[in-house]
């Protein structure tokens, strides 16, 4: 089997990456080759018990996407994007990046003929659902974005669709919750600050606090967005049937339920690291955020999240901090 990874410099790329080299096989196959896409080059896995080819790539640029599947990977995971604050700030970034690469990638596979017809893996986001909600979104809620980047993400997946349903490829949508705790630097995400009020605090430093304690979202760790994105890939298309945009499962948790959860882990300390800053550009963008989801669908398909925000800080700690706290 040969896969690609486009936005595999990113977070949940280079996790996905290691994970697939750990494992040396997906949905049963042996790997046998890899690519590796970005922006920026990737840096290429150590150790890799097959071939490894990565490549600097604007996938939105005429024949990148072309080139990115010149040698027919079987299942590709498309990743690449910039994340809600970028792309609503950087209007013209945001299409190009979120919203003309999957179109470019998708014609390229149309194109390509001889009977190529990959799996391909989208990473969609909660972000296409607008406010107003009901107490909890279930699997026939409609698609109302609110922001640039919830659009381009719905875009992706009326897309992805289409090409499925014209039979030009097999395709699955995923749509990730908030993913904390992010390692690493802060991002433009203006989710950020919900991995930086507990993955800071752990390390000994300050993080600031720009929403109320109150704000409710959707959440699963990095641990579970892989294993999300592997068991997509090994769904068979006769279980997804026309409808193939799912909702992951998560935990809906306050940020007062976060900062409770750090305090039982990590203790008091901790806690006093959270300095209370109100942003209320911030507070505005997250205002129309969905909050809770009635994810069956996707739980019925084997998908699965974590059941508490303990649990989350727990797979921080254990997967980027060698199981200590600083």
């Amino acid at each position: 089997m040969h896969t690609l990874i486009t936005g595999a410099a990113g977070m949940i790329g280079r996790k996905l990456t290691a994970r697939l080299v750990r494992d040396g096989a997906l949905a049963g196959r042996a790997i046998e080759r890899m690519t590796l896409t970005d922006i920026v080059g990737p840096e290429a896995p150590a150790r890799a018990p097959f071939a490894v080819a990565t490549a600097a790539s604007d996938l939105a640029a005429a024949d990148a996407a072309a080139e990115a599947i010149a040698h027919r990977p079987d299942v590709i995971f498309h990743l690449a994007a910039v994340v809600s604050g970028e792309a609503e700030a950087d209007f013209d970034k945001g299409y190009r990046v979120n919203s003309d690469s999957i179109r470019e990638l998708l014609e390229a596979i149309r194109l390509a003929g001889d009977g190529y017809r990959p799996k391909l893996v989208f990473a969609s986001s909660i972000a296409v659902f607008g406010a107003p909600f009901p107490d909890a979104i279930g699997d026939e809620f409609f698609l109302t974005p609110l922001t640039s980047y919830g659009t381009q993400k719905a875009i992706g997946e009326l897309l992805l669709a289409d090409y499925t349903r014209r039979g030009f490829l097999d395709g699955i949508g995923i749509r990730l919750p908030s993913i904390v705790v992010r390692p690493g630097e802060p991002n433009r995400a203006a989710s950020g600050f919900f991995s930086s009020i507990i993955r800071e605090p752990l390390a000994g430093q300050e993080a600031v606090l720009p929403v109320s304690e109150d704000v409710r979202h959707w959440f699963a760790s990095p641990r579970a967005a892989v294993e999300f994105l592997i068991h997509a890939a090994s769904l068979a298309r006769e279980r997804l049937g026309a409808r193939i945009n799912l909702t992951m499962p998560g935990l809906s948790c306050t940020v007062g339920e976060q900062i409770a959860a750090l305090a039982r882990v990590a203790g008091a300390d901790a806690v006093r690291r959270i300095r209370r800053e109100p942003d209320a550009a911030i507070a505005k963008i997250v205002a129309g955020w969905p909050q809770n989801f009635d994810a069956r669908r996707a739980a019925a398909l084997g998908f699965r999240a974590e059941t508490s925000f303990d649990e989350i800080i727990r797979a921080h700690i254990e997967d980027e901090l060698g199981g200590r706290i600083g």
